[in-house]
């Protein structure tokens, strides 16, 4: 049966798939869509289901001479014409029954460290709900730039213009302020934008950052920094909560959404320690960590919050230190955070970044443009279950999947779709429809046919059917001399980076595109050695090292091979200078022409992180 309908739901081209399909015979010669919501057999039917997808659900029931939508609200009926419109007419005749498996379904815009303009993001709030995703979080400030018109503060505006237009050129110039590339959406363009996602019935949450990532805030208000150069904002200092609290009350008269989103990530507190504002602070509230004192920051501004009848949510860092009492965490760092979150009773919304983080390349990374940091084809996102390993007990607070598009390498809005489409249509399907439809290749031949239809509209897609796929040789066992070896470590692997442990590097698994996996990861030099059990004959010696710069992850910039027959004294049969520092996957080898046992390889890390993956011995 599964077999049959997602057949149909291939040659439909439905997506997400909805919960249920019965084909009838013929097609429809109905001309129009007739409407029943809130009728009560539909209503009585729909009873049993919680009340978001109680909200989203409807029946379409297509005979020969009728099509009758049912559902019991407006956004009921718009997610059966968004089901409609993807249909060829004339509609054959069948039954659809459909509903949300998530309530949050959500995609985020990071329009700080790339700016887009209002006419861009009504583009996508066109393409984004017709996949029936619901939430737009739209990431308004960050370092790289302040993004919202905030009349109390004019003086923000200053945050918004940068010296550099990529990243790059930003960061290697001393990160400046005050050039000519940036921009921001005036409160009239914020409305415009709230409006038009309302009438595609999609909630725009919007982020202001705090305390961390506000490099740019106290460039513009220095005032509220523990000093004029800090990356954070002051929380020993009332004059911070002054200021939020005049921002958010703007922040929430134009997006009348229940969430306001604060950040709350990766918060440095590199000035907090030494800052008297902040140490006395801590000293009057009784704290004794910063975690602590980000903490009060939060709970503070989530008491405002709540007072103005909103709900906070944050990255799971707002988990440190202990968390608001009724804070809804977006766990990405991993699933830990929403697990967590939970357990304790807390709302979480799934957004993994090693699912859900859509800066990534998502084909081979030699071909495409740079991503940040490893690979994430389409597959890899729609296999995520956002429940796995959640307590079963607290799944009501799970409230759904987001998927995240960072812009820091993403400097046009063509690259932004690029890197958009057709992987938010995984996240989509995942948000909505149920385990029991879901499949793969099915998905993909959907997919494949909505983003072509994109395209046809001026958007600019990942071609799917054109995708080259994962590393060949992460699927091909190698065979050399050194398999199976034993290897001793003078420096170590990193513990979130073990691969295969002691024998990553002699068990004839290479990497894929991206590291972790088969790459065995070191914060350190690499030397090891390799014991071949018995004195041989070696020919040549290589190992292919990894690199994603934006995930500091570099090529070594020496690589040193000595051999030996004792163990004891070695020969240096190879001393090679890193001549690819820009290379991806790099091969250092050297031909040997010796007997030997013993084979001693050395990486000199260039900085920050090595990875490798097979030492292999001809």
């Amino acid at each position: 049966m599964k077999v049959l309908v997602t057949l149909l739901l291939a040659a439909l081209g439905i997506l997400p798939a909805p919960v249920s399909y019965e084909m009838g015979d013929g097609v429809t010669q109905a001309k129009e869509v007739e409407v029943a919501e809130g009728k009560r057999a539909f209503t009585k039917w729909s009873a049993q289901l919680p009340a978001f997808a109680r909200k989203e659900a409807y029946r379409i029931t297509v005979t020969p001479k009728r099509v009758l939508i049912e559902a019991n609200t407006p956004e009921g009926v718009y997610r059966a014409r968004t089901t409609l419109a993807q249909l060829e007419k004339p509609y054959h005749c069948g039954v659809i029954i459909d509903y949300p498996r998530f309530a949050w379904r959500g995609a985020m815009l990071d329009i700080s460290r790339h700016f887009r303009d209002k006419d861009f993001i009504l583009k996508q709030i066109d393409a984004l709900s017709e996949v029936k995703l619901n939430v737009l979080h739209l990431h308004l400030t960050d370092a790289a730039g302040w993004r919202l018109e905030i009349k109390s503060h004019p003086e923000l505006e200053k945050g918004a213009w940068r010296v550099g237009d990529t990243w790059r050129e930003w960061t290697s110039t001393g990160s400046r302020y005050g050039g000519t590339y940036g921009g921001f959406l005036s409160q009239d363009d914020a409305r415009e934008i709230v409006a038009y996602a309302a009438a595609h019935h999609m909630t725009v949450v919007p982020e202001i950052e705090m305390p961390g990532h506000s490099r740019e805030t106290v460039y513009a208000c220095p005032e509220i920094g523990c000093n004029p150069d800090s990356e954070d904002l002051c929380p020993g200092k009332e004059a911070t909560f002054k200021f939020l609290e005049e921002v958010l009350d703007e922040v929430m008269d134009l997006f009348p959404s229940e969430y306001i989103h604060i950040g709350g990530d990766e918060a440095g507190k590199r000035d907090w320690k030494d800052c008297p504002d902040c140490r006395k602070r801590m000293a009057d509230e009784g704290l004794t960590t910063v975690e602590e004192l980000q903490s009060y920051l939060v709970r503070r501004i989530e008491r405002y919050l709540n007072a103005h009848g909103r709900k906070l949510i944050g990255w799971d860092e707002i988990l440190e230190g202990g968390l608001s009492p009724n804070a809804t965490v977006m766990s990405w760092r991993g699933t830990d955070g929403g697990r967590q979150a939970l357990k304790e009773g807390h709302d979480a919304v799934m957004t993994p970044g090693n699912r859900c983080y859509l800066d990534k390349a998502q084909d081979a990374p030699i071909f495409e443009p740079e991503g940040f940091g490893g690979y994430l084809p389409i597959d890899s996102i729609y296999v995520y279950d956002p429940a796995a390993g959640m307590p079963a007990d607290k799944l009501e607070h799970l409230l759904g999947v987001q998927g995240n598009l960072w812009h820091e390498l993403i400097p046009t809005p063509d690259h932004t779709e690029y890197m958009l489409y057709p992987r938010i249509f995984a996240i989509a399907e995942i948000g909505w429809s149920p385990l029991s439809v879901k499949d793969s290749d099915d998905f993909r031949e959907r997919a494949t046919a909505m983003a072509a239809g994109l395209r046809e509209r001026g958007y600019h897609t990942f071609k799917l059917e054109e995708e080259v796929g994962e590393r060949p040789e992460c699927n091909l066992r190698t065979d050399h001399l050194a398999l199976g070896a034993a290897v001793t470590y003078a420096t170590p692997w990193h513990r979130n980076y073990p691969a295969g442990r002691a024998s990553a590097l002699v068990d004839g698994r290479q990497g894929g595109w991206s590291y972790g996996g088969n790459w065995q990861g070191f914060l350190s030099d690499v030397d090891v050695t390799i014991d071949l059990g018995a004195v041989r004959p070696v020919h040549y010696v290589t190992a292919t090292f990894l690199a994603h710069p934006s995930a500091g992850i570099y090529q070594p910039k020496r690589v040193r091979i000595d051999i030996s027959t004792d163990g004891e004294t070695f020969t240096t049969v190879s001393d090679l200078v890193g001549e690819n520092p820009d290379g991806l996957y790099v091969p250092y080898g050297a031909p040997v022409g010796r007997d030997a046992r013993y084979i001693r390889y050395r990486a000199t890390r260039t900085k920050e992180w090595l990875f490798t993956d097979e030492i292999q011995v001809y």
